[in-house]
């Protein structure tokens, strides 16, 4: 272990996996307790668009896809208020559309010849030092988000008819949270890619909602779980020359299923009379 923390590559992709597991961990559990699960993924691919216009555009590709993330999380929020009964199908086209814009313009961009397979399936092994710049900053700034307003989040998550009879607008915070985890994407899809960044998000907060009691608890088991995933796929993306961003959701989803087996096979046992 000790040679593989001399390369600086892999000393930066620990260093990453350690702040995008802990974005993942926090906006994760928002998006499992508030059934935002396929809306995430629906921002996640359409955020292809952003790369696309970035590219064509000549911006910076975080700044293009923040921008373009933070419009799908407004237009995705108010469409939630209008036309909830087809907000499944409206995702969709959504996702489908981002994807498909994203294709042409990187195509229409002369003599840019860079693989954005990186920007799909994440290429977390050459992460740099601005990457991680970004979530350390994107980090202090959730947390504190979650630390001035964990009541209302609770609220919201469990109950928001009754959190909207404390006076809280839940309509402008549920659009507030979108951006939020819009913006929590763009900065981790170096990590695992814009489109295995739905595993990161979902299953680690599942794993840890069946072990916890608590919100806060939940943020915390989902962090370590991500981490661990991250830097196990990371160890055999080194060893054995597999892409990173799929070793970790494998080792992800092992890791899952290993956790709820047990936490099931403990609580058979113990039930026992």
């Amino acid at each position: 272990m000790s040679d593989i923390l001399q390369y600086t590559f892999m000393q930066n992709a620990l260093i990453g996996a350690f702040w995008a597991s802990i974005i993942c961990g926090i906006i994760g559990t928002l998006v499992v307790t508030n059934k935002m699960v396929f809306l995430a993924g629906g921002i996640a691919h359409s955020l292809y668009g952003g790369v696309g216009i970035a590219i064509f555009l000549g911006f910076p590709i975080i700044i293009g896809t923040a921008f373009f993330s933070v419009a799908c999380a407004i237009f995705l929020g108010i469409m939630l208020l209008y036309a909830k009964e087809r907000f499944d199908a409206l995702i969709g086209s959504l996702w489908a559309f981002g994807m498909a814009v994203g294709i042409i313009l990187v195509e229409l961009s002369p003599g840019y010849n860079k693989d954005f397979m990186g920007y799909l399936f994440g290429s977390i092994l050459s992460i740099t030092d601005n990457d991680i710049y970004s979530m350390i900053i994107f980090s202090g700034f959730l947390f504190c988000f979650v630390w001035l307003n964990y009541r209302v989040i609770l609220g919201i998550s469990y109950d928001s008819e009754f959190t909207q009879l404390q006076g809280i607008n839940t309509k402008v915070f549920n659009i507030l949270l979108m951006i939020i985890i819009a913006l929590g994407i763009v900065i981790s899809m170096h990590s695992v890619g814009l489109i295995l960044i739905i595993a990161l998000l979902s299953i680690p907060a599942y794993c840890s909602e069946v072990f916890t009691n608590s919100l806060a608890k939940m943020m915390i088991a989902s962090s370590c779980i991500s981490f661990i995933a991250m830097i196990g796929g990371i160890l055999i993306a080194y060893f054995y020359d597999f892409a990173a961003g799929a070793s970790i959701v494998v080792v992800l989803c092992v890791l899952s299923f290993i956790l709820i087996l047990g936490n099931y096979f403990c609580h058979k046992q113990f039930s026992k009379p």
